[in-house]
């Protein structure tokens, strides 16, 4: 069965050139051309509709990298296509990904290179079914930090960007991710969140994380129950609230929370 390819790159030459090398080696090296896609969340989008086996994929992309890509899909489908990456210069990333098997392309691309690596990755995701745990370690290795949520919803993979996030909120098994417009239910636990966050949000309450650039205030509220309230005759008090930016939205700040809080808003 001939390899199926999807092509990703935000520049329309690049993404012609890649054509054509493909259409010059169709003798020596059989595959599918399936489709081509300019920016990130369309290409999630023909992934999931086409399931090619091999996407070409521009490192430097417009909002984010290929490398971050690369690992939500990883992270969201671990039968997903196997990635040859494409890049005009940064040596340092081609050294992260010779050191962890996965190929790239240098452009310009060259046919044989192009050939050589489609052989080589075909075979790399045939004998090994690791290449999930690859790209972590290449993200890694890079320092990439995490610039979107990955959601899963309706069949298809959806990028929130961290920036349009205003808080995360545990529910049951899930974590409520709350921008302007609307919310999703995203995977994880809040605490790994937080963690990764770290400089982006603050915790407010056991169960929530809020935007610091969100928070526009505080003010008195009535607080049903405090799940972080030291004894039972606090549980039922007024207590202050986050007020955020742009929704009307208000998250109890729990006492053991407070003063951190206090100490962004001043």
């Amino acid at each position: 069965m001939l390899p199926r390819i999807l092509i990703v790159d935000d520049e329309a030459p690049a993404r012609a050139r890649l054509t054509t090398l493909l259409l010059d080696i169709a003798t020596d090296c059989p595959h599918e051309l399936i489709g081509e896609a300019s920016q990130v969340q369309q290409a999630l989008d023909k992934i999931a509709e086409l399931t090619p086996d091999i996407v070409l994929l521009d490192v430097q992309m417009p909002g984010m990298t290929g490398i971050e890509m690369a690992a939500h899909l990883a992270q969201n489908n671990a039968a997903g296509p196997a990635i040859i990456f494409v890049t005009a210069y940064d040596e340092y990333a081609l050294k992260a990904f010779e050191v962890h098997a996965l190929d790239y392309l240098l452009k310009p691309v060259r046919a044989v290179r192009l050939a050589d690596a489609i052989r080589r990755v075909q075979a790399l995701k045939q004998n090994t079914g690791s290449q999930g745990k690859m790209i972590a370690d290449v993200e890694s290795t890079l320092h990439a930090a995490r610039r979107n949520f990955s959601v899963q919803e309706r069949g298809r993979l959806l990028l929130v960007p961290v920036a349009d996030v205003l808080y995360l909120k545990a529910e049951a098994k899930y974590v409520t991710l709350r921008t302007r417009e609307r919310e999703y239910l995203l995977e994880g636990s809040l605490s790994s969140l937080e963690l990764e966050f770290a400089a982006q949000f603050i915790r407010v309450h056991r169960n929530a994380l809020v935007a610091r650039a969100a928070i526009t205030g505080v003010e008195r509220g009535q607080l049903a129950v405090d799940a972080d309230s030291d004894s039972e005759n606090d549980k039922a008090q007024d207590a202050w609230q986050v007020i955020l930016r742009g929704i009307d939205d208000r998250l109890p700040i729990s006492r053991r929370q407070w003063s951190a809080v206090k100490a962004l808003v001043r």
